[in-house]
């Protein structure tokens, strides 16, 4: 699996996990020189505190655009430091 952003790859990897309807890519996977720390953080009930990135590629941002959560509380420790992507980042195989 593919995540793209403004033409390019800023994740891949052939370990993602399907959970919800999200597709999560191994923390690895991720292409670092695109994702800088976010200010925002969300809590889930269900997982714990998910922690966010800013996406740059290109002069091109999106703010808070992939999330993880480092330390999952419940019974979804399997994407644990998993990183997760959405408004307008593109998934495909």
């Amino acid at each position: 699996m593919k995540a793209t952003f403004n033409n390019k790859i800023i994740a891949e990897s052939n370990d993602t996990i399907s959970h919800e309807g999200t597709t999560y890519f191994p923390h690895q996977s991720i292409k670092k020189e695109y994702f800088k720390p976010s200010k925002i953080n969300s809590i889930c009930n269900e997982k714990g505190i998910a922690q966010y990135y800013n996406i740059e590629v290109n002069g091109k941002f999106r703010d808070d655009a992939a999330w993880y959560y480092p330390e999952i509380i419940n019974n979804a420790k399997f994407i644990e430091n998993y990183v997760a992507f959405w408004k307008g980042i593109k998934i495909e195989e």
